[in-house]
């Protein structure tokens, strides 16, 4: 790709920056069908307090770094790294029909790669949310300024709301995903209360041994 000009693409360097610009000249955007994941560090505001910003800085440099990675090798968008937590997205143009299957595989490695399978505990305790829906995604911002790429919708709010319910370890799954990986990986039925949504919602529980 490098001989006919283009450079890899700043959200995974798997696919081009071809991705990128097409989203970026387009304004507006479409309603599709993609899974996302969701991981947040639990207890940060006790962690950033003992550490300090620096110390703390360092801690989320070396969080969103393993969760890039992590990203990278299973073929998903990064989306967002806000305060302590990381968003990936999964399309199925770019990661395949299996695209739940690898929002699940993302999430038990990023609990792994932060030692959530290790006997002596983490480095760092974080929870997992993964979901799946029809999402708008597009080109957002000002006329005449700044535009940026967004994932925006229900499924992306449900999805924040099932990494908010998640205990430090555990990865949390919502129902159509679960549907696809049920073959491939034990999970324990949650009956969750999630704000914003008024009835009782049914979720997989995962874990790493």
């Amino acid at each position: 790709m490098r001989a006919i000009g283009r450079a890899q693409w700043l959200r995974n360097p798997h696919f081009c920056e071809k991705c990128e610009s097409v989203i970026a000249q387009q304004r507006g955007g479409a309603e599709i069908e993609i899974a996302m994941l969701y991981a947040d560090v639990r207890g940060s505001t006790e962690i950033a307090a003992r550490l300090g910003p620096t110390g703390f800085a360092e801690l989320m440099q070396r969080f969103f770094q393993t969760a890039i990675k992590v990203f990278t090798w299973t073929d998903a968008i990064v989306d967002k790294m806000v305060g302590d937590e990381v968003i990936g997205i999964y399309v199925p143009c770019l990661t395949g029909s299996n695209y739940r299957k690898s929002a699940v595989e993302a999430g038990l490695k990023l609990l792994r790669a932060t030692g959530h399978d290790d006997p002596a505990g983490p480095w760092l305790s974080i929870g997992v949310g993964v979901h799946s829906g029809e999402t708008f995604m597009g080109s957002i911002g000002v006329e005449g300024g700044n535009y940026q790429f967004a994932a925006l919708g229900d499924p992306m709010n449900f999805g924040a709301r099932l990494v908010g319910a998640a205990k430090g370890g555990e990865l949390i799954m919502s129902q159509p995903v679960w549907q696809d990986v049920s073959g491939e990986i034990s999970a324990e039925a949650r009956s969750l209360e999630l704000k914003g949504y008024a009835e009782p919602v049914k979720a997989y529980v995962a874990r790493v041994q």
